[in-house]
């Protein structure tokens, strides 16, 4: 008794002979879709807000007790939304005093949307922030006993 194998279909091999394959699957666009959550971006502007002198992150505070470590030290509280290529920021920072306050707000809002568009792709349309405490500078190699 002989037994015949069916044939396989098989991909045609490139000319190369390397078994690449990206003739037969078409361009990578259109491929599929990537989505890129709100918690990605969440992470790219607090890490954006450490890069920024004169600004930190703000603690938690309930009546105006803050819950956490310094304010400058404490992560950032951040949230975003992403709707297709668009994408809204919001951010509860600190400043330090007696920095002017609109001029780091606006630093910190220009490299938030230049890091978030430059590695995801992803167009800020608006990066709202609330400056919730004001920072006392650290006195450097003075300490009050």
């Amino acid at each position: 008794m002989t037994v015949t194998e069916a044939p396989v279909d098989r991909p045609p091999e490139s000319p190369s002979g390397t078994g690449d394959r990206t003739e037969t699957l078409g361009p990578p666009e259109s491929r599929g879709r990537t989505q890129i959550a709100g918690r990605v971006l969440e992470r790219i502007a607090g890490q954006a807000l450490t890069e920024i002198d004169q600004a930190g992150g703000a603690s938690r505070r309930v009546l105006g007790v803050p819950l956490g470590r310094d304010d400058l030290d404490s992560g950032p509280q951040v949230s975003a939304h992403v709707d297709g290529a668009l994408a809204t920021v919001r951010m509860n920072v600190s400043v330090v005093y007696p920095a002017p306050v609109r001029e780091v707000t606006r630093n910190l809002r220009t490299h938030v949307m230049e890091r978030i568009s430059g590695l995801t792709g992803i167009q800020v349309r608006q990066v709202d922030i609330d400056v919730a405490h004001l920072v006392p500078p650290a006195e450097h190699g003075r300490r009050v006993l």
